[in-house]
């Protein structure tokens, strides 16, 4: 099993390119399942979820061929219209082939998604929108079963922001007949990129990228030319290295419209950050100011950056209060920052942070994706070697993370052998 070995105190510096987006190109892939034609995405990322939905695609009888940095996808003809458990069980955004299967073929079988173990991610807000648009749904053996003769456009309102959820109706609303209005819809700028995308394929969707979108059910969408967006959890994630390492990096690709909430925390805490027009640049110096956290769905800050911003504020001055609002369970990281010598106590919801003058080497184990990431950049910052272990969470999320790391001079090495 793969491990990352980490010599930390390295100030990182140098430039990094931002990989294509993970949490846009799944839905963007799941969308082929609505084209006639061949499909050509660029900006296409190489990882592990990625690799999942792929294969897939090819078990629902997707034509899948790698040009040079390019990935054409065609559906000559659906094969299948299961999605089983051995195959998405690494992965929660299986469940996305849900609505456009439903809509293409009048039946879906998926098997109930896994993924992270970062607490309850309920799809029951998909199905009960899919119900409204007269799908007949059953969970049957762990597997949802949905059949329809026709979808129907509705009006939607979703309980609560969820991104699934209207990526998911969103897909499916563009076939239907009528229109649908989803009302509390999330806001990603991932749920946007997808709107582009199916737009361009000929999709009638308004308001993308608000609490409000109408989707005019069209008769057929066609295939379609599209880059994907950068990954701007990626982003997000070496600007918090660049803080935590007293670093100086650029970050091509990084764009400060998505990370408005991560760019002003982080300049609260003293880091310096200018936006240029190809990236953004990171400057920071020892002695992090503590602040407080709280995570919230768009435009607020991203609950997948939470952990590493932990990992930061664990060296930073003062006390620092972290409150995750969206997933209950995603404090997996902290008994292994703790065993690195941080100062955290759990309180309900809440990361209680009191900021210690070093961190020590250790080996320490990942348990989540992002999880993962926030034990490598603490890992980095503290003093001997570090050995990250299970980062097979790590790469479902990261294309290349350690090479580069390495780039930016970072001491860092993947190793293969036992945990």
């Amino acid at each position: 099993m793969d491990k990352l070995v980490i010599t930390g105190g390295v100030p990182l510096s140098g430039e990094v390119t931002i990989s294509g987006a993970k949490n846009a190109a799944l839905p963007i892939l799941a969308s082929t399942l609505l084209y006639r034609g061949t499909s050509v995405f660029s900006n296409i990322p190489k990882m592990g979820d990625i690799a999942t939905i792929k294969k897939l695609l090819i078990w629902l009888g997707a034509s899948i061929e790698e040009r040079s940095d390019q990935t054409a996808v065609e559906f000559k003809k659906i094969n299948r219209q299961d999605a089983p458990y051995e195959m998405v069980k690494t992965m929660r955004a299986s469940i996305l082939v849900l609505g456009p299967l439903l809509a293409r073929c009048g039946e879906a079988r998926v098997s109930l998604p896994g993924g992270c173990a970062i607490g309850a991610r309920p799809v029951n807000l998909t199905l009960s929108a899919l119900e409204r648009m007269g799908a007949e749904v059953k969970i049957v053996q762990g597997y949802i079963q949905a059949k329809v003769k026709k979808l129907k456009g509705a009006k939607i309102v979703f309980d609560t922001p969820t991104v699934t959820g209207t990526e998911n109706v969103m897909m499916a609303a563009t076939l239907a007949e009528g229109t649908t209005l989803l009302e509390n819809a999330a806001c990603e700028p991932e749920i946007t990129d997808l709107a582009r995308c199916l737009s361009l394929a000929g999709a009638s969707i308004q308001g993308a990228g608000t609490e409000t979108m109408t989707i005019q059910g069209v008769r057929e969408l066609h295939g379609v030319d599209y880059s994907v967006m950068p990954d701007r959890i990626e982003a997000g994630t070496f600007m918090i290295a660049g803080a935590i390492t007293g670093g100086d990096i650029f970050i091509r690709k990084g764009k400060s419209r998505d990370l408005k909430a991560v760019t002003y925390k982080l300049q609260e805490a003293g880091v310096e950050i200018e936006e240029e027009k190809e990236g953004l640049c990171v400057k920071a110096k020892k002695g992090i100011q503590s602040v407080d956290v709280k995570t919230a769905p768009f435009p607020g800050f991203p609950t997948d950056l939470q952990a590493q911003m932990a990992a930061l504020m664990t060296l930073a001055r003062g006390f620092s209060i972290v409150t995750e609002t969206i997933f209950e369970n995603r404090f997996n990281h902290v008994a292994e920052l703790v065993r690195m010598g941080a100062d955290i106590r759990i309180n309900g919801n809440q990361e209680v942070i009191r900021g210690v003058s070093r961190l020590s080497g250790a080996q320490v184990m990942a348990s989540d994706l992002r999880g993962s990431a926030s034990l490598v950049l603490a890992g980095l910052a503290a003093e001997g070697e570090t050995q990250v272990s299970r980062i097979y969470h790590l790469d479902r999320g990261y294309e290349k993370m350690e090479e580069k790391f390495s780039r930016l001079g970072a001491k860092m090495m993947r190793t293969r052998g036992a945990l």
